[in-house]
């Protein structure tokens, strides 16, 4: 059970292609999904879309930094 909790976190939800709502994933799905891709590449995928969020999160506003400086 905790694992099926984990991996709903990693895989997220799931868009249904004929409603178009988002729904979460039945364990049969979560297996599925866990044993067919690499759950490295998954997560590898996700950093990327953060830091696509990012780039344009810094385009509207101010990033604080800290550190130092000036």
């Amino acid at each position: 059970m905790c694992e099926n909790r984990a991996l709903r976190k990693i895989y997220g939800p799931q868009g249904d292609k004929v409603t178009g709502e988002w729904r979460k994933l039945h364990n049969k799905e979560l297996s599925d999904l866990y044993i067919l891709p690499n759950v490295v590449q998954v997560i590898k995928s996700r950093r990327m879309r953060w830091a696509g969020h990012v780039v344009h999160i810094g385009e509207k506003r101010h990033i604080q930094r800290f550190g130092g400086g000036t």
